[in-house]
């Protein structure tokens, strides 16, 4: 039997399951990763698990969100981490390393090996082999503690790559063509997969911005075979010993394939407010732009910031534009700083930013009123900036510099050929802001700063449950929509009772309050509910409110999922028709779940409306975790 790639790595770590498309399987968990927004969560959650050292082959906890150290909460976060790094076995990558995702591919990723990341980002390294994936912090905790992994079993999309992109064309422009055909829902539950001659004609930077942004396309990861360009990359990290050649097996069948020509790929941006928003440059025409910045997990490469540099080497920045910059990691910096490209971009104008995540989660650099920001990141989902009347689109580096030198939104096709200089100088390989994890840290003492509160645990399930409608929403719900980002909120996400505040707040002000007050309720939305970042506070914070279920036309994989974890019922309408039925206020009852979650019956909906039918379509472990009052409990309870 023929295998594609991603089916031979996940069949290599099945542990539970059988490979059927459209089951539940588990798989094993070689590496993990944790950033600081998500991960003093998670390691809150790992505590309570009560397992006194990682079981994975490799875990890191990275700072690369919370760097903005505008009061102490996120410096004792920061402490708290490196305690724990300390304590459990886990790598600590200081803050200024850099991008937890451009960290990883460069100094951990091997090909073949398996990551779950608590960051919806994490697919990235999915261009050097690796099944990558996002999940909510405590999926990432159960993962340490030696569980498997559970997810259901994937069908393949294959993208076959032919030809070769055409000067002052990009892989951004890659993936969001690939957005604007098959849409922000067109990879749930697949798995991309790439293949073709066009592969090769990609570096692993380039493959690294496909990958990263199949998370947009709801995808449950992305990958590149592993060649002889992954081969080049290892080296230059000088970790060859790491590298393994990886592709699908001659013959190897997809479940449907998608055929991308790079010749004919164009400039192309995503416009507000959603990544799969894509026009090309000329359809948009050359709008006057405020702000531009280059960066984030997806354009921070060395490459993508040479690329900058040469179109505004000798040049200024216009006047009504405010550049920054934003390298993925301490490499990345000193790469810059060694090859003249810093020198050029200071120059020029640019304002240099550290290595984090920072403007793309609203940190800072939030663009003026009514501004129109460029931005090289993966999201612009309304208010994520900072700024909610900000028109924020998604471009490549070569048209963020264009823009930044003529004051408008230009096509870079426009401009002269970009040629950049491969770097060659010496890689930083010292890892000298990465801490190693002590042989045994059972005498470290953690460090917990005031703003950590106690982690909130589910109290259990009730067979039968009833409340109001707390809140009626459509389409496609981002994570960012439940639980803001921002320099305000992201500091609370070690302490529940105060991020609370904050759920539905762009939507509704008055929703903390009335789901206090209430007590016990529920939340209607349509399609795609939950799509976005894998932050599990979407979840974890309702949960706290007495948010029971959420009943929804359908979900996004992550959210879905943390809702389980959390011992929220995720249920959809069995007839679409009946979400029109339904509004906020209105009474819902539900009687007899655990009999019919045990005898796989759908649920009803008792409402003013009359009967409504729902399905949860959990599978059996699924059930138990539900019953159990949510995954923390059924984990120390087995």
């Amino acid at each position: 039997m023929t295998l594609t790639l991603a089916e031979k790595i996940l069949k290599a770590h099945l542990v539970e399951g059988e490979m059927v498309k459209g089951t539940e399987i588990g798989i094993r968990i070689d590496q993990t990763l944790t950033q600081d927004a998500t991960g003093t969560m998670a390691y809150l959650q790992f505590e309570a698990i009560g397992i006194p050292r990682v079981k994975t082959e490799l875990s890191v906890s990275y700072i690369d969100h919370n760097m903005l150290q505008s009061g102490f909460e996120n410096a004792d976060d920061h402490a708290f981490l490196a305690s724990i790094a300390k304590k459990y076995g886990i790598y600590f990558s200081r803050p200024g390393n850099g991008i937890c995702h451009q960290v990883h591919l460069e100094r951990f990723g091997i090909p073949g090996k398996t990551l779950l990341g608590s960051d919806s980002h994490t697919p990235t390294d999915g261009g050097i082999g690796m099944v990558a994936i996002g999940a909510g912090g405590l999926d990432v905790a159960a993962a340490m503690a030696g569980s498997p992994f559970y997810l259901t079993c994937p069908n393949i999309l294959g993208v076959e790559l032919v030809g070769k992109l055409k000067s002052n064309c990009s892989a951004k422009d890659v993936i969001l063509e690939l957005l604007r055909r098959i849409s922000v829902k067109g990879g749930v539950g697949k798995i991309v997969e790439y293949f073709g001659e066009g592969v090769k004609t990609l570096s692993i930077p380039q493959r690294a911005t496909i990958t990263n942004m199949g998370a947009e396309l709801g995808a449950t990861c992305s990958v590149f075979p592993s060649d002889e360009i992954t081969k080049g990359f290892m080296a230059l990290e000088g970790r060859e010993n790491d590298y393994v050649e990886l592709k699908a097996d001659e013959g190897a069948e997809y479940d449907e394939v998608i055929i991308i020509n790079l010749d004919e790929i164009v400039p192309l941006a995503a416009c507000p407010h959603s990544p799969d928003a894509v026009k090309t440059i000329a359809e948009i025409g050359d709008i006057t732009v405020n702000q531009v910045c280059v960066g984030s997990c997806t354009n921070s490469s060395y490459n993508d910031l040479a690329i900058v540099a040469a179109i505004l080497k000798g040049k200024t920045v216009a006047e009504n534009v405010s550049l920054t910059i934003s390298p993925g990691s301490k490499q990345v910096y000193e790469m810059i700083a060694q090859s003249g490209v810093l020198n050029d971009l200071i120059t020029s104008g640019a304002r240099i930013v550290e290595a984090g995540c920072g403007p793309c989660i609203g940190m800072g650099q939030s663009p003026s009123t009514n501004a129109v920001s460029l931005r090289t990141f993966n999201r612009n989902f309304e208010g994520r900036s900072g700024t909610k009347s900000a028109q924020v689109y998604l471009v490549s580096p070569e048209t963020a510099a264009a823009a930044a030198l003529k004051g408008k939104l230009t096509d870079p096709q426009t401009l002269a050929e970009v040629k950049i200089t491969e770097f060659t100088g010496k890689v930083d390989l010292d890892d000298n802001m990465i801490v190693s994890p002590l042989a045994d840290g059972s005498a470290v003492e953690i460090v917990r700063g005031p703003n950590i509160k106690p982690l909130p645990i589910n109290q259990g399930f009730d067979s039968a449950v009833k409340g109001e409608i707390l809140l009626k929403v459509g389409d496609n719900i981002t994570t960012d929509d439940i639980m803001p980002a921002g320099a305000k909120v992201l500091p609370l996400r070690s302490n529940i009772p105060a991020i609370a505040k904050h759920v539905f707040s762009g939507i509704d002000p008055d929703f903390h309050d009335r789901a206090l007050e209430k007590g016990s309720g529920f939340i209607v939305g349509g399609s795609n509910y939950g799509q976005g970042s894998s932050r599990e506070h979407a979840a974890l914070a309702p949960m706290y409110l007495g948010v029971k279920a959420v009943i929804a036309k359908s979900f996004a994989r992550i959210h879905r999922a943390n809702l389980i974890n959390f011992g929220i019922l995720p249920l959809t309408f069995v007839n679409e028709a009946d979400y029109d039925k339904l509004s906020q206020g209105e009474s819902i009852v539900i009687n007899g779940i655990a009999d019919k979650l045990k005898e796989s019956k759908n649920l009803i909906l008792e409402t003013n409306a009359g009967d409504i039918e729902v399905n949860a379509g959990l599978s059996g472990r699924q059930i138990d975790i539900m019953i159990s009052g949510g995954l923390l409990n059924y984990i120390k309870n087995s």
